[in-house]
């Protein structure tokens, strides 16, 4: 089950796509959820100042009034948020790239007037990848890494020797032509970086990682004396 935080949001969005009252089942349906548990989310939605009209037996609305207040931003801050978003546009990821255009399209949405114009007039661009095709792999370690759960690959090395890994995933890094995932390795008990071009297939098991990822994430940073990554 979703995170309550993203449930929440999740609700939001499902009642602005609404034109007409929905009923609370359609919605703990579609949300995965109780109907309890639903009318908790509503009630909770309310008190941080949604705009819900309806109770329960009769359907529940969005106001047409409601909107999100427009988001205060910078001139550069609105620089490096369309740089990041265009890296993710045009990187190897399509998922992630088709997540990065929405996410845009739902900034320039809140944004005042102004600052949607600075968006759009931003100069700062990234070259679209060279390689054509999505690559299948970045899709799969990002669930792994959400789901904190331990995979297993098939790996060759520099010289193309094949190798089979059960490994803990902590980490993607996303360069400019490549992206590396860092991992614990199991068999040689030390962290590790895989370079995702050298993965030749990905196996996500049932098994969970012995500890929450982001321990060991603070554990690897913190042997290599990295500055804080977040």
């Amino acid at each position: 089950m979703a995170k309550r935080s993203e449930r929440l949001l999740a609700l939001m969005q499902a009642l602005r796509r609404r034109r007409r009252p929905v009923t609370g089942q359609v919605l703990a349906d579609e949300m995965g959820v109780s109907l309890r548990s639903l009318y908790r989310d509503i009630d909770t939605l309310k008190s941080m100042g949604a705009a819900i009209d309806g109770e329960a037996g009769l359907g529940f609305q969005l106001r047409a009034d409601y909107f999100l207040p427009p988001l205060m931003f910078t001139e550069e801050e609105v620089e490096a948020v369309v740089l990041g978003l265009r890296t993710l546009i045009y990187g190897p990821d399509g998922e992630m790239s088709a997540t990065a255009r929405d996410a845009s399209a739902k900034l320039a949405a809140v944004l005042s007037p102004e600052r949607r114009q600075d968006m759009d007039a931003v100069g700062l661009f990234v070259m679209p990848r060279s390689v054509g095709g999505d690559d299948f792999r970045l899709g799969q370690l990002r669930r792994a890494l959400r789901q904190e759960q331990q995979i297993s690959i098939r790996y060759h090395d520099a010289e193309g020797s094949p190798t089979g890994r059960t490994i803990y995933p902590l980490a993607l890094g996303y360069y400019e032509n490549r992206q590396v995932l860092v991992a614990w390795c199991t068999l040689r008990q030390d962290w590790r970086r895989f370079r995702i071009e050298r993965i030749d297939g990905i196996d996500v098991l049932d098994a969970k990682l012995p500890e929450p990822r982001r321990t060991l994430f603070h554990r690897w940073r913190t042997s290599l004396g990295l500055p804080d990554l977040s």
